[in-house]
């Protein structure tokens, strides 16, 4: 068996440069030289994993086949790679602590001092190396969270130190993504922070191999002879990673900048065949090249920040290309909207999307959204909270139910057309414990959803807690809701349609958790195709 080669990336100066990014750009190269990749994210916070993070704090919560609720990164690097990710592709300092404290309990140290060194750290490099020793991947590239220096992330860098150590010369490399600034006041970039920031990781014992640096502008030859001299790498392992458009451009600036041929070279590894990046680059042409543009209204509760809805934005970016058409995503904030505004606010859209999220802020303006998509035949695509707004809706004023809600709005409601299922009824956690994962979904004939995936039966991702309520299915189904799709084992509703409009779907799970480049999901690519066809009449 071939020995598995691991990369290491950390990031130096500040937070938020695109490790995330650049790992997955690296990852895609090697890919696409033959050679079986994964990465994985650590990340040095005490949450045992996002699922109870305030997207605010952390952006959204990715949640892979497995049911795993993970970091946003493992987003990206299933995007990129478009190869699924499981639990073990993102670890915490709180499942790491967790498990060495539940060690300790079970007198599995017999009766040792349980320290960071070795304990924490073992457990660390014991997690590093689980997708390594899996027998899949020839080369395993771990992403470190945080900023080398942050105290958090220590046991880490202290465990990244011992792994390449013992791996043994040409099996482990450290890259180091670090920011070069420029100050207009001098009108040039300056060096000193990256090398401070290589600095503090040799500090901890930690040689970066290659140096990626972080720029609005060019790096000069000189600059990279001056990184390369007082950060100790080669000339060669000084890659500059200027501003994108767009990052799907990374890989192929990556490419450029000869990042994949660097890696390989000190991993001892044969460079294989060139990168053929073909399809990728048709994907761009048409991301730049639009021949249409649309505007969405993206209705939620946490538009302020982008990153909380990074998968759907993600998704339409792939749908878009996949139609050849510029998706405009306008962010409007769901708490805002009431019946005498909706319509000046919702002016000049073309399709509505009303998004997932958890609690009653903001509620009532969603389900405005759908009134006033429903009776404009405006395209409408509700996802998860969306989908249970959309029945809501229909409830109140197709059937007549006024009072119609969800148990998680008002858990006095005459008619709770959303509600618990029984056995989460007595769950007083909240952590990692809802409908998650990959489910199976029956599709029925005739139906849209048919029309639009082709097929019988599907899986796809959930993460919720809230189902439709299975008493209220005849009469809705009846008045012109169509339940399309059905859980076989649970009998759950997850996705409702009404046949009479130019497009309208409501999914229980989330479909944009699997979209990617290579294949951009098809909810998405009908429904933007929908909209473009709603602007043009």
């Amino acid at each position: 068996m071939n020995q598995v080669k691991y990369i290491f990336v950390t990031g130096g100066v500040t937070s938020s440069l695109g490790k995330g990014i650049i790992a997955a750009s690296l990852a895609k190269l090697l890919q696409a030289r033959g050679y079986r990749t994964t990465i994985q994210k650590f990340d040095p916070y005490i949450n045992v994993d996002p699922g109870t993070l305030n997207p605010y704090e952390h952006g959204e919560c990715f949640v892979t086949d497995d049911g795993a609720e993970t970091d946003l990164d493992l987003g990206h690097y299933e995007r990129f790679l478009n190869v699924p990710t499981s639990q073990a592709n993102n670890v915490t300092t709180g499942r790491v602590y967790l498990s060495v404290i539940e060690k300790e309990r079970r007198g599995e140290f017999l009766g040792k001092t349980v320290q960071v060194v070795p304990h924490i750290t073992n457990e660390i490099k014991e997690r590093m190396q689980l997708l390594g020793n899996s027998g899949d991947f020839d080369i395993v590239i771990t992403e470190i969270g945080g900023t080398v220096g942050d105290i958090e992330s220590l046991p880490y860098i202290e465990s990244v130190r011992q792994l390449v150590w013992e791996l043994g010369e040409g099996n482990g490399i450290v890259i180091h993504l670090t920011l070069v600034p420029f100050l207009a006041a001098a009108g040039e970039l300056k060096t000193k922070p990256t090398q401070h920031s290589v600095k503090t990781l040799m500090e901890s014992g930690i040689k970066a191999d290659i140096l990626v640096c972080r720029t609005e502008h060019e790096l000069s030859d000189e600059l990279r002879q001056k990184l390369a001299l007082f950060c100790n790498v080669k000339r060669e392992a000084v890659i500059q990673s200027i501003d994108a458009s767009t990052i799907y451009e990374v890989p192929n600036l990556m490419l450029e900048e000869g990042l994949d041929v660097v890696a390989l070279k000190k991993l001892s590894l044969p460079q294989k065949n060139t990168p053929d990046l073909k399809n990728w680059t048709v994907f761009l042409q048409r991301l730049k090249n639009p021949k249409h543009v649309v505007n969405i209204g993206l209705i939620g509760k946490y538009v302020e920040l982008q990153d909380s809805y990074k998968s759907i934005l993600e998704a339409f970016i792939h749908a878009g290309a996949a139609n050849e058409t510029k998706v405009n995503v306008v962010s409007v904030h769901s708490e805002y909207i009431d019946e005498h505004n909706v319509a000046e606010k919702f002016e000049g859209l073309d399709g509505i999307v009303v998004a997932p999220g958890f609690g009653e802020r903001g509620i009532e303006g969603k389900i405005e959204a759908v009134r006033y998509a429903r009776e404009n035949n405006i395209p409408f695509f509700g996802i998860c909270l969306g989908m249970q707004m959309a029945v809501i809706e229909y409830s109140r004023n197709v059937l007549g139910l006024k009072d119609a809600n969800s148990t998680e709005m008002n858990v006095g409601t005459a008619h709770p057309v959303i509600d618990l299922m029984e056995e989460q009824k007595s769950i007083t956690d909240k952590g990692g414990t809802m409908r998650l994962g990959a489910w199976k979904c029956d599709i029925t004939d005739n139906s849209l959803a048919k029309t639009i995936y082709g097929q019988s039966s599907i899986m796809e991702r959930h993460r919720h807690r809230y189902e439709f309520n299975g008493d209220y299915l005849e009469r809705l189904a009846s008045a012109g809701l169509q339940p399309s799709g059905i859980n076989p084992e649970t009998g759950l509703v997850e996705i409702v349609e009404i046949a009479k409009h130019p497009f309208f779907i409501g999914v229980q799970y989330h479909p944009e958790y699997k979209s990617t480049v290579a294949n951009p999901h098809p909810l998405f690519v009908h429904f933007v195709a929908a909209t473009v066809k709603a602007k043009q009449k």
